[in-house]
């Protein structure tokens, strides 16, 4: 599923594409945001970690996970 965080200051979101349920990472950000872990932290696609300070989110947007289209068919 598809995941945006957004950043207090930053012009910017972190983007990343997470294999948890959005039951899983809804739990993550209320932990965090309720004071209970000091770093919202989630795992995307590819293994790799992201880490971003409680503190500092502005808000998490939960998505549909994005199909991947092949071959040279009409839009």
């Amino acid at each position: 599923m598809e995941v945006k965080i957004g950043v207090q200051h930053t012009p910017r979101e972190i983007v990343l594409e997470s294999g948890e349920s959005a039951e899983d990472v809804e739990r993550l950000v209320a932990d965090a945001l309720a004071g209970k872990t000091q770093l919202l932290s989630l795992t995307d696609d590819k293994g790799r970690k992201v880490l971003v300070p409680a503190d500092k989110i502005a808000y998490v947007e939960l998505g549909e996970p994005a199909t991947r289209r092949v071959g040279f068919g009409a839009l």
